[in-house]
């Protein structure tokens, strides 16, 4: 979620019919909506998106009982932690698949896992990987898929973990249950499907829900990529894809710079397809398509 806000594709749609219905969304109003999402989020959201905003917003004012917008700034005014996930949730779209941009993982399999889990084994050291902007946990599942497979070819006993953060409340609670359509697997091989899926029956026919074994391999924790990260690291790789590409320059300058401080000489960020760290920073260089690795 984002992220901050955003993972993949979001917040990209024209405004629900739902826009026309509720309290209207006023220039004061939409200005300090504007700036806090900005400052908290470090997302610009444009005139074009005013109507958008407004309609998914009169959810959020009918769940708190406001009657208007005036009162649901004052509420972040108040209590912006609180409220800060709810309203990226409201204004999000996530749009994300298991195994998008398929060369990433490919070029984890063939390269990058096996040379890590035999220095690891050698060094008796951990593997960490982080994806930042997990949304409904599609991408880290995918990397825990792969990561399991790796382990098991090289049958060494490695602390390995996936971390995954969102923003969104709604996007973490589908991701911490790892339950999915079964048309969301279209990026998922057959034989993936059978070892890595356990299908639903009754009530929940044509529903899967994620081996536990993934579940053992990826823990889920709510983070403000803008804030105060917790975690130290490092991280031997960071999957942040489709989330600053709706960053300015300054924040996509300060936030490489702080994945540059949790990535190890060597370490390698993953980028979504439509974007670069072109001018953005020099701690990395480009080694393949969206794959850039940190310098000595």
């Amino acid at each position: 979620m984002a992220v901050p806000v955003m993972n993949d594709d979001r917040v990209t749609a024209g405004a629900p019919a739902s826009a026309l219905n509720g309290p209207s969304l006023g220039d004061a109003e939409f200005e300090f909506l504007r700036r806090f999402v900005y400052d908290q989020c470090g997302i610009a959201l444009s005139e074009q998106k005013r109507q958008l905003v407004q309609g998914r917003l009169q959810r959020r004012l009918r769940a708190l009982r406001l009657r208007d917008f005036a009162d649901y700034c004052e509420v972040l005014k108040r209590e912006p932690e609180a409220e800060l996930g709810e309203l990226a949730s409201a204004i999000s779209t996530n749009v994300t698949a298991f195994f998008r941009e398929m060369h990433h993982y490919d070029l984890l399999v063939e390269k990058l896992l096996p040379e890590w889990l035999e220095h690891k084994r050698r060094q008796g050291d951990r593997l960490r990987i982080w994806s930042a902007g997990c949304s409904t946990g599609e991408e880290p599942y995918a990397l825990a898929m792969v990561l399991a497979e790796a382990l098991e070819r090289s049958g060494a006993s490695i602390d390995a973990k996936i971390l995954a953060t969102d923003l969104s409340p709604q996007a973490l609670e589908a991701a911490r249950k790892g339950v999915y359509a079964v048309d969301r697997l279209g990026g998922v091989s057959d034989e993936r499907r059978k070892r890595w899926f356990l299908r639903g029956q009754g009530e929940y026919e044509g529903l899967v829900s994620v081996h536990p074994r993934l579940r053992e391999l990826v823990t889920i924790l709510p983070l403000n990529l803008l804030h105060d990260w917790p975690m130290q690291g490092p991280f031997d790789a960071i999957f942040c894809r489709n989330v600053v590409i709706y960053f300015d320059k300054p924040t996509k300058e300060k936030l490489f710079a702080r994945y540059a401080q949790m990535l190890p000489a060597g370490g390698y960020l993953f980028l979504g397809h439509s974007e670069s760290m072109h001018g953005l920073s020099n701690d990395f260089e480009l080694i393949g398509r969206t794959v850039y690795r940190k310098r000595p």
